[in-house]
């Protein structure tokens, strides 16, 4: 009777995987709590593996063969996937992340502010898309708003060793053009 009702809070769990588990909160809260490399990287791993879940298991194995392809340089094929979960899934954070990354990597990176924004509306926490949107503006010669970006993401993940050195790199870059 126990392992019964401890797989179905399991595929219950499961069911309401994506940035709107509520695991996430404590596992946010974790990120600006802690400092130990190794603990932030866990932690990290763990909010990753939850935007990664999707109830509809088609979705999950869409968005594998979409970073398959997409690590192979498969760029056309990717974007056909990853096109489908937008289309399919507006609310899939993660599709939209999915997809910014491939057009960051293509070099369309008008498309890939647009779909980082939708990633940041969906979920505000999204490390990962602040990171990139920083990136990105950063490739654009856009240093105020490569700044706000990284000061965001600081906000949201304060411990972040890369967040807290992009940051200083883009303010050391932003005194240079001052002078």
């Amino acid at each position: 009777m126990t392992l019964i009702f401890a797989l179905s809070m399991s595929v219950t769990l499961t069911l309401h995987a994506d940035q709107n588990d509520e695991r996430l909160n404590g596992l946010f809260e974790q990120l600006s709590l802690v400092s130990n490399p190794v603990v932030l990287r866990a932690t990290e791993n763990q909010i990753w593996a939850i935007w990664l879940e999707h109830e509809n298991a088609d979705v999950q194995q869409l968005l594998t063969l979409g970073t398959e392809a997409m690590n192979r340089r498969q760029f056309p094929e990717a974007l056909l996937i990853f096109s489908q979960i937008v289309e399919n899934f507006p609310d899939f954070a993660e599709g939209w992340n999915k997809r910014a990354t491939l057009y960051y990597l293509v070099g369309n990176t008008d498309a890939s502010i647009e779909d980082i924004k939708k990633t940041l509306e969906l979920e505000p926490r999204h490390f990962g898309a602040l990171s990139g949107l920083g990136l990105v503006y950063l490739q654009q010669g856009k240093l105020a708003l490569a700044e706000e970006a990284f000061q965001q993401l600081i906000t949201v993940h304060p411990n972040s060793p890369s967040a807290q050195e992009n940051l200083r790199l883009v303010k050391e870059q932003r005194a240079v053009n001052v002078i």
